[in-house]
């Protein structure tokens, strides 16, 4: 079952955190993962959550975006990020297929 990895993002550094960028998606890339939502304008329909950066990418199962979190191909990159932003990160299950 897919899994999602969900982001909301208050990014701190801009300039440090392009490098994050250029050097996240080839690690993302490598673990079966890809982009849904990168950044973009954010609507607020209900509630308080106003998130300054959102991204949400897919991966093929939790366990394969576990790996990717834990890989040594993310361990740059993730200090990076943590150095120049501050991050609420999740994984969910997508939802089974129904058919």
């Amino acid at each position: 079952m897919v899994a999602y990895l969900v982001a909301s993002i208050d990014v701190l550094d801009p300039e440090r955190y392009e490098e994050y960028k250029r050097t996240a998606s080839a690690s993302i890339a490598a673990h079966g993962g890809k982009y849904l939502v990168r950044g973009g304008r954010v609507v607020v329909l209900e509630g308080q959550w106003q998130p300054k950066r959102f991204v949400v990418v897919e991966f093929p199962t939790v366990q394969k975006a576990k790996d990717w979190w834990d890989s040594a191909d993310y361990l740059g990159p993730k200090r990076i990020r943590q150095s120049c932003a501050e991050t609420d990160m999740i994984i969910v299950d997508g939802v089974a297929d129904m058919a």
